[in-house]
């Protein structure tokens, strides 16, 4: 069986019947028997090549649970005898109640460039526009015009040392004592109500560099969808608000010709070096000169990013880095997707077919696992992960 069956067979296997009418894909039968938000839309990207339907279902059953003032969960419990569900939320039950990144608008445009059909954009595209009016407005209290966490599971990416200083946690913290820390912050978010504003001033509050940068992208694709459905305000305001992104993101969380993360109202540089620096190139925002500098100076270094396996997620430098370490080193599919869409953005096609034929490699060695050692290639975490279905996405491009 060749790459592209295998990963179409992992995602019919990973399929679920909600029950109500939908169908979604777990990203892993054992370990999340659940619906995620990206992982969602990843499916869906995925699922446009082969079958519409499967992928629309996917965006119908996220936005089927949609909270009212427009936010999408992070997760949905569509069926909460399988395992315990994680109690990351108020109010609304069987969702959580914080967020993650929002590829909404990349998966919609996926399957149109398969379909070029509108009756669904035109279903789904109030909910979509909704959940990206929530992120401008109830996640900049302080209008400027970055789109802040109140988790660092919101980043999808739970434990990365980013988000250290701000969890007030050491280099060296452990796995586990790490999440013991985020379960704090949500029982801290709970006493707040999960209000974002008081949530962000008195817990936590990261302007994060991969979040932003995939809300620009999306909101850019947003603005074109809503020429597809005719709606000129929804386009407008979609344009507007990725410029203001954009700008916010070069004139706060651009230094040493690299993009970093920030915390709170003084908007401090957390200056960790994570895969954060190569995902603004998904969004073309750095200039061309500065891209090939990025490329030069960090793609290319063995003693910090580059390993013979792919693109650590955090710098070898780093006092956190850990090559088996969840988010705090090895290599996961969805960064190597977006860093590989940023390469073929500039043109740095060597590049991209060197990330290309590396991911390919780890997935044909390991099968679809969750992570990966960047030292020694070894698989770790989840079995039948469907991350590693993106890598379809890259050998198709």
């Amino acid at each position: 069986m060749n790459f592209r069956d295998k990963a179409f067979a992992l995602l019919k296997e990973n399929r679920r019947d909600t029950g109500t009418g939908h169908t979604y894909t777990v990203p892993s039968p054992e370990v999340y028997p659940y619906q995620w938000l990206w992982d969602s839309c990843f499916h869906a990207i995925i699922l446009a090549k082969v079958d519409a339907e499967a992928a629309i279902s996917e965006l119908r059953a996220l936005l089927s649970r949609q909270l009212d003032d427009g936010m999408v969960p992070n997760i949905i419990f569509w069926d909460t005898k399988l395992t315990r569900p994680y109690n990351w939320g108020w109010g609304k039950s069987g969702v959580t109640s914080i967020t993650q990144p929002p590829m909404l608008a990349y998966a919609a445009e996926a399957i149109y460039r398969h379909t070029r059909e509108t009756a669904f954009l035109e279903e789904l595209f109030p909910k979509m526009l909704a959940f990206y009016r929530y992120l401008i407005e109830r996640r900049d209290p302080r209008d400027h015009q970055l789109i802040s966490l109140i988790n660092p599971d919101e980043s999808g990416e739970d434990n990365s040392p980013r988000f250290d200083k701000p969890m007030h946690v050491a280099s060296d913290i452990s796995f586990f004592g790490h999440m013991y820390e985020r379960h704090k912050l949500v029982r801290a978010n709970r006493v707040c109500n999960f209000d974002e504003e008081e949530c962000m001033r008195k817990n936590f509050w990261v302007k994060d560099v991969p979040f932003n940068t995939i809300m620009v992208k999306n909101l850019e694709i947003l603005a074109k969808l809503a020429v597809l459905v005719k709606d000129p305000e929804a386009e407008a305001y979609a344009k507007l608000h990725a410029g203001l992104i954009r700008q916010a993101m070069r004139d706060v969380l651009f230094s040493d010709g690299v993009f970093w993360s920030a915390e709170g109202e003084k908007k401090e540089l957390l200056k960790v070096a994570t895969w954060a620096h190569f995902v603004p190139l998904f969004a073309e925002l750095y200039t061309k000169e500065e891209a090939h500098a990025l490329i030069e100076t960090h793609f290319h270094n063995h003693d910090s990013f580059r390993s013979s396996y792919g693109i650590r997620t955090v710098s070898q430098q780093e006092p956190a880095y850990r090559a088996a370490g969840f988010w705090r080193g090895p290599i996961w599919m969805a960064p190597h997707w977006f860093i590989y869409q940023g390469l073929r953005a500039y043109g740095f096609e060597s590049e991209a077919v060197w990330l290309r034929s590396v991911s390919e490699r780890l997935i044909e060695h390991n099968g679809f696992r969750e992570y990966f050692n960047p030292e020694t290639g070894k698989a770790y975490g989840a079995h039948n992960f469907t991350w590693g279905t993106l890598v379809l996405d890259m050998l198709d491009s």
